[in-house]
């Protein structure tokens, strides 16, 4: 099971302090990471995503990698579900019956207003008290949802296409 996080924040230093921190937890082993960004809206409403560097700690598979993509981008950067396409459309659909419903994504838009800030964190396992512990002093707006495994494996193959699957 991955956990989604959504960490917002209206000022970007508070921002890049608690991503830093959540790298600080993976390296503690309170949090083993399949993605992290700090995602800012300038004053013009232009998003801004900024990723770690490739590391150990944050070591990602193909898959992982186009999983986080993904669902970052139908929940951050698709400013709606009638302009996207059918591909994107379908995997929209599939995160909805996963639970990562219209309502979240509305959620995590309004909580990117311009002017503010988040750490997005997907998670494959988190240790929720000393994660919450470490947070806390930063304060902000959380938001969170579930991926089973099983979703996850889901949404990988429906990405990979169906030439994948033959």
């Amino acid at each position: 099971m991955s956990e989604l996080i959504v960490l917002g924040y209206e000022d970007r230093a508070v921002a890049d302090k608690a991503f830093a921190e959540v790298q600080r937890l993976t390296k503690d082993h309170v949090v083993e990471l399949s993605g992290l960004a700090v995602v800012s809206v300038d004053e013009d409403g232009k998003t801004h995503v900024d990723t770690p560097a490739r590391t150990e700690e944050i070591a990602m598979s193909a898959t992982a990698g186009a999983l986080w993509g993904m669902v970052f981008g139908i929940l951050i950067l698709t400013p709606g579900i009638g302009v996207v396409g059918a591909a994107a459309g379908g995997l929209i659909g599939k995160l909805q019956q996963m639970g990562v419903d219209n309502k979240f994504r509305k959620n995590v838009q309004e909580l990117l207003r311009p002017g503010t800030s988040a750490v997005v964190v997907m998670a494959k396992k988190v240790t929720e008290d000393r994660f919450a512990a470490a947070m806390g002093p930063f304060g902000g707006e959380v938001l969170k949802t579930s991926l089973s495994e099983e979703s996850e494996r889901e949404l990988a193959e429906q990405l990979a296409g169906p030439e994948a699957a033959a």
